[in-house]
């Protein structure tokens, strides 16, 4: 298997970050859009959990990401400092 480039770590860490605003928007859209209501209450309380857990687990895989994007870019910083 094939390690991945820090560039490509950076298009995905954007594109999380990209995701994570779409389901913050979508989410508060679709809170708006309740009816003012015990039952659309409820549901804009589950659309809103649903978004702050998946909002979540995004940002773990993010900094898990960023995190190996660094450690990338410290190897290879050494691996330039051994040949010079």
């Amino acid at each position: 298997m094939q390690t991945s480039t820090t560039a490509q770590l950076r298009t995905a860490i954007e594109v999380l970050n990209k995701l994570s605003e779409r389901i913050n928007t979508h989410a508060a859209h679709s809170v708006i859009q309740m009816p003012d209501s015990p039952l659309g209450k409820d549901y804009a309380t589950r659309i809103e959990a649903r978004s702050i857990e998946q909002i979540g687990r995004i940002k773990t895989v993010n900094a898990q990401l960023t995190t190996w994007r660094e450690e990338l870019l410290q190897q290879k910083k050494q691996s330039l400092s051994q040949h010079v």
